[in-house]
């Protein structure tokens, strides 16, 4: 049994040297602008960006949910178990290199008939035992690199895997970073709105002691009552808006139920952006492209397979053992048994089966091309948007603040106006909405901005480095 194993391993070795049938994998050409647009106008910290670039803005509570989230999410725990999986079907890949030896024992007892028409010659028993027992096996040799072929498709699933997984993280901390954000902007708007809430009674009750002296109409009290109910009914709707978003943070972070103390949005920082010049192949760190190549190394590999589902197939087959009438002679050297040999199968007709099969796979490699320069082209649009937008709104976050100050100061001169008798009190509440409105632009501009960055991030894979060979796997 020794000589046999070691002649299979020798004869695997032999013809896994042979060139695997099917196409070899080069990552395909993208044509891509040098560097995104906008880019150039960008400034910030030309540094590295590590993968936590959630903790740039400073916030020990977003620390934490984002920390959280990436522990205990679902969405996370389906991302490692399909690792598992991927593994699982990689080491089963690898075993068909190797022979399966089974062994296999069968007992029996037999009784032969004496009233057959060829009678039972003398001494020959009527019942009689067998006893076998045998080492088998039988394995393909990989003579044109079938088995070599589907190793390749089930190590790069394995690896998309993992980029699946960083995907799902990425994804994650993204959502989970915005959701707070939102979550932080509410707790702003709701600080502006029961302020508005208060000044707007204040009002109410000075119009309603002036209409009492005779000097203010019941129009005027009617007008005050209504902004105040406004404001009011505001208020509600941002209460439920946030706990609508509390409730997003809890499920994100694996914590159904969990509350979230308020915070100010208008004290986080704005991380750094990406130097100018940032390269368009920078993309290529993204976990989603390059799960998207991973599929395409795979579908790439899965030609060979089928191609070499078209040629003989050559197996070696063998067994050992022993066979003996009585189970205590079964392991002495006459009862040995033994056999050798090698099998071929070569499909002669198949009525285009397998040069169907073929066709479909090289259709399916066409699909995922397809797919990772979509990828790649989403990718740079991502890019381009979201600094584009963090262009924009940062810009704008000057003119926001001066019509919030404006806004303001407009208020404080029509009540000073209207007190005095010099304007009527719809100039009150014209302004008074004005302030409203541009204080909670303001608030809801400055989410935007953070979203933007973190949409950055994200379109980014997670971060940027200085180095160059960006695209470096």
């Amino acid at each position: 049994m020794k000589l046999h194993r070691i002649c299979a391993y020798c004869l695997a070795a032999a013809f896994a040297g042979c060139a695997a049938v099917g196409p070899d994998y080069q990552r395909p050409e993208v044509e891509l602008p040098q560097s995104y647009p906008d880019a150039a106008a960008m400034t910030g910290a030309a540094k590295p960006l590590a993968a936590n670039w959630w903790t740039l803005y400073g916030d020990a509570q977003l620390d934490e949910l984002v920390q959280l989230a990436l522990e205990r999410n679902a969405d996370i725990r389906m991302a490692v178990a399909r690792i598992e999986e991927a593994d699982a079907n990689l080491r089963e890949a690898g075993a068909a290199f190797l022979p399966e030896i089974d062994l296999g024992a069968t007992p029996a007892r037999s009784r032969a008939s004496s009233r057959a028409a060829v009678p039972i010659p003398n001494g020959i028993p009527v019942y009689r035992n067998d006893m076998r027992a045998v080492l088998s096996t039988s394995f393909e040799l990989d003579f044109w690199g079938r088995l070599r072929r589907g190793v390749e498709a089930v190590r790069a699933q394995a690896l998309g895997t993992r980029y699946a997984r960083d995907v799902v993280a990425l994804t994650l901390s993204g959502l989970t970073a915005q959701t707070y954000f939102s979550l932080r902007s509410l707790d702003a708007q709701l600080a502006v709105t029961r302020e508005t809430l208060r000044v707007r009674q204040d009002v109410l009750d000075f119009v309603r002691r002036r209409a009492n002296g005779g000097i203010a109409s019941q129009l005027d009290v009617s007008q005050a009552e209504g902004t105040r109910a406004d404001a009011s009914a505001q208020l509600k709707d941002l209460e439920r808006q946030r706990a609508l978003a509390e409730h997003q943070l809890a499920v994100l972070t694996g914590r159904p139920g969990a509350g979230l103390s308020g915070g100010d949005l208008r004290k986080l920082p704005t991380p750094p952006l990406p130097p100018a010049g940032l390269p368009s192949l920078l993309i290529e760190r993204r976990p989603d492209i390059r799960q998207a190549e991973q599929l395409l190394i795979s579908a790439n590999a899965q030609i060979g397979v089928a191609r070499a589902a078209m040629l003989p197939t050559i197996s070696l087959t063998s067994f050992y053992g022993g066979q003996s009438q009585a189970l205590a002679t079964l392991l002495t050297s006459g009862a040995n048994i033994w056999s050798i040999g090698f099998g071929l199968t070569l499909p002669i007709f198949d009525a285009g089966r397998f040069a169907a099969r073929t066709d479909a796979a090289v259709a399916r490699q066409h699909q995922a091309l397809a797919a990772y320069q979509k990828s790649i082209e989403t990718g740079f649009r991502e890019v381009a948007d979201a600094l584009s937008g963090i262009r924009q709104l940062s810009a704008a976050e000057n003119d926001f603040r001066t019509r919030s100050s404006a806004a303001r100061n407009a208020l404080r001169l029509a009540r000073l106006r209207y007190e005095a008798g010099y304007s009527a009190f719809l100039e009150v509440l014209d302004a008074e909405r004005s302030a409203n409105d541009a204080e909670l632009a303001e608030m809801r501009n400055r989410q935007a901005l953070l979203s933007a960055t973190v949409d950055l991030m994200k379109a980014l894979g997670g971060g940027w480095s200085d180095g160059t060979n960006t695209g470096a796997r």
